[in-house]
C-alpha cells in the first residue's frame, strides 16, 4: 500500500484489508445491540458503530475512534453469533482499539481500560503467557490505583490463584507478535 493510499483509507477499508470485514455487509438489523451485555453502558451502540463505519466520513470515523463503546466491548461474541450477516464485531473493535491507540483518540473515560489493555498486551508480549501479579503490579502502576483491591492478594494467593514466579513461553509467541507488528506497521 502506497502512502497516498494509506492516506486516503478509510477506516473501513482498513478493516477489510487487515481482518477481511466489510462493514457493508451489515443492513442495520440492530440484533448486535440487542443482544450486547455491555450496550447500555455504551457511549454509542455496537450497530451505530457500524453505521458510522459505514459513511467513510472522517466526522464519523474520529466519533467511532473516540468513542467509550469500543473500549468497553467485552468480544464475548454475542452480536457475532446473532449477526445473520456474520459481521465480526468483536474483531472490528479490536482494529478500531488499535487504531485509537495509534491516533491518540482515547475516550477520556477509558483510560483505566487502556492502562489494563496494554498491561494485559506487554505482560503476554514479554512472557509469552500471562502472569496476573505481573499484570496487576503494571496495572496499578499505570493508574496509580495501588491500594486497591490490595486485601484480596492474600486469599487469593492462599487459593493457588496468584503465582509469585512467572513462567516463561516468550518463544512460543514471538512469531505471532512479530506478524502483528508487521501488519500494524504496514497499515500506518
Amino acid at each position: 500500500m502506497s502512502v497516498i493510499d494509506q492516506i486516503d483509507s478509510t477506516l473501513a477499508d482498513t478493516l477489510q484489508n487487515r481482518i477481511g470485514v466489510s462493514v457493508n455487509r451489515c443492513y442495520q438489523c440492530g440484533k448486535c445491540s440487542a443482544g450486547c451485555p455491555a450496550a447500555s453502558e455504551m457511549d454509542i451502540a455496537p450497530s451505530v458503530i457500524i453505521h458510522l463505519l459505514q459513511t467513510k466520513n472522517v466526522a464519523s470515523e474520529a466519533k467511532v475512534l473516540g468513542s467509550y463503546s469500543i473500549w468497553l466491548c467485552l468480544a464475548c461474541q454475542t452480536c457475532n453469533t446473532r449477526c445473520p450477516m456474520e459481521v465480526d464485531l468483536p474483531k472490528i473493535m479490536d482494529i478500531l482499539r488499535s487504531e485509537s491507540l495509534r491516533r491518540r483518540a482515547i475516550h477520556s473515560r477509558a483510560k483505566d481500560i487502556v492502562a489494563f489493555h496494554k498491561s494485559f498486551i506487554g505482560t503476554i508480549r514479554h512472557l509469552g503467557r500471562m502472569w496476573e501479579v505481573g499484570l496487576i503490579a503494571e496495572y496499578k502502576i499505570r493508574t496509580r490505583h495501588i491500594w486497591q483491591d490490595v486485601l484480596l492478594a492474600p486469599s487469593m494467593f492462599m487459593k493457588g490463584k496468584l503465582s509469585l514466579l512467572p513462567s516463561f513461553h516468550r518463544k512460543s509467541l514471538s512469531n505471532i507478535f512479530a506478524k502483528a507488528d508487521r501488519g500494524t506497521e504496514s497499515a500506518k
